[in-house]
């Protein structure tokens, strides 16, 4: 019988910049089971501001922004990532954070783009995108399908982006913005409700450490698409490994969510999902299996509440400035805030900012208010 969910592999960045590595990811991949590979395009400008703070890794304290800085690898990388992956007849995908790395990355014409959650409100990006799409269908082209992810958003949020990205060949996951994500935060009655409300395919990319839990209960709530973490191992430095499941364990899942996808099969959708759930509850306790379906109300998980601001994007200063400078082109950057700087105001207004001038001096990497202008 046909696998009915589509699971990707989300490889990241744990493949460190080196090729051999990468084939290696891919290869435990498409023998666990995965319909797709997934890759981050990183280029550290695009991402944040070099004065954002430092993040613990096991040899020490370093600048989140040099982290980012030693991911980024040449286009060559991935396009060499993409000819490997469909040679094994898998789906390539990617995750851009910018406008360069989007135009980069549909030189080498994805599966997919993968829009991450803290991209969501990065509004430059998504018009550039549709944009793109748009000649696409002009020239009598396909679209080139696009997965989001709704982590760290609100309802209003996801809404943005639809009204930007339309509804043709969309995939929309939900998600938490939290590394480990708690599985009884997950509130995966949600899948359903995003998916009547936008009239998409819905499903998961999951950042719990469970390799089943989550997975089998989202197809239980119509998933067409589960999204996880892959790492060769827990103990590598790569920045998602320690919530990344090894191969066995993705292996696991594949597995399970295949045996969920002939559930429904069998018993059709309402008796399919019941048992399912029945199924889950007897393993891992009714009433746990009840709170990680929650409510359906799409809300921040409350893990994620403190992020929201932070890891989404606003507008930063991108160097010092005086009192009475204008703003140009470039002066300004759409960045992820994160660790120590104050966000700034929604990418929406960038245009509007452009040219005004400050009343006051700025310090590179703070976050633009409209207090700083003139009137």
């Amino acid at each position: 019988m046909k696998n009915s969910t589509f699971i990707i592999a989300e490889i990241g960045t744990a493949h460190g910049g080196n090729f051999e590595k990468a084939v290696e990811l891919m290869d435990a991949a498409i023998e666990a089971g995965a319909d797709a590979v997934k890759f981050q395009w990183v280029y550290a400008d695009e991402i944040l501001h070099p004065n954002t703070g430092f993040v613990e890794l096991p040899g020490g304290k370093v600048r989140l922004y040099d982290r980012f800085k030693a991911l980024e690898v040449k286009s060559e990388f991935f396009k060499k990532c993409s000819d490997y992956a469909r040679s094994k007849n898998v789906k390539f995908i990617c995750s851009p954070f910018g406008l360069k790395s989007l135009e980069e990355l549909l030189k080498i014409e994805p599966d997919y783009v993968k829009i991450a959650s803290p991209e969501l409100n990065h509004f430059p990006l998504l018009k550039a995108l549709a944009e793109f799409r748009c000649e696409q269908k002009k020239n009598g082209k396909k679209s080139v399908p696009v997965i989001i992810s709704s982590g760290v958003s609100e309802l209003k949020d996801i809404q943005n982006a639809i009204d930007i990205l339309g509804t043709e060949q969309i995939t929309l996951l939900h998600c938490i913005t939290f590394y480990p994500a708690p599985e009884d935060e997950y509130n995966l009655r949600v899948i359903k409700t995003l998916s009547k409300k936008f009239g998409i395919g819905c499903g998961v990319s999951d950042h719990s450490l469970d390799p089943v839990l989550v997975p089998c209960l989202a197809v239980s709530q119509g998933a067409k698409m589960i999204e996880k973490h892959i790492t060769l191992s827990k103990e590598t430095d790569g920045l998602d490994d320690p919530v990344a499941l090894t191969a066995e364990q993705f292996g696991f899942m594949c597995h399970t969510v295949h045996q969920s996808d002939a559930v429904l099969r069998h018993y059709g959708t309402e008796k399919g999902e019941m048992e399912i759930i029945r199924q889950m509850g007897e393993t891992y306790g009714k009433e746990r299996v009840e709170k990680i379906l929650g409510s359906g109300k799409k809300e921040l998980a409350p893990s994620e509440k403190q992020n929201y601001g932070r890891t989404n994007r606003s507008l930063h200063f991108i160097n010092d400035m005086k009192a009475g400078e204008k703003i140009k082109n470039g002066d300004v950057a759409v960045l992820r805030t994160e660790k120590v700087l104050t966000p700034g105001i929604s990418p929406k207004f960038l245009e509007e900012i452009t040219g005004k001038t400050l009343k006051h001096e700025v310090k590179a990497g703070s976050g633009v208010n409209f207090e700083d202008f003139a009137e």
